[in-house]
């Protein structure tokens, strides 16, 4: 099994709904892991403003944040722009995903790739 877990959950929303997402996108993540399948995470959009908060050390989800952290593809260049986390993403250590060369952007992760490969693609 090969599966692409992408957030794109928001969380300057500071609702459950965003925390929610984001640690059920981790989790699922963690359940590939475990049993040996292929997994990528991806934060996109809004997501991407995630990189400056699961990798503290006092952030609720960081202990299951470290245990997906190799499986972590990285961010969308362009999102990450847009939606200002670029700088926390880099300085956390994130990639700056750009496989997919859209006119007028910095590049974007390319979930048709992913798709191509046979990945299940799940959007969080």
């Amino acid at each position: 099994m090969k599966a692409a877990i992408v957030v794109m959950s928001d969380p300057q929303t500071n609702s459950d709904e965003a925390l929610g997402r984001v640690f059920n996108a981790l989790g699922v993540a963690y359940d590939f892991k475990q049993n040996g399948d292929e997994v990528t995470v991806i934060f996109l959009g809004a997501g991407t403003r995630w990189a400056g908060q699961v990798t503290k050390a006092d952030h609720p989800l960081h202990g299951i944040y470290k245990a997906v952290e190799d499986k972590v593809a990285g961010v969308s260049a362009t999102c990450s722009d847009f939606f200002g986390a670029a700088a926390d993403a880099e300085q956390a250590g994130f990639a700056m995903l750009t496989d997919n060369a859209a006119p007028g952007t910095s590049g974007l992760p390319s979930l048709r790739a992913l798709a191509s490969q046979g990945y299940q693609v799940m959007i969080f």
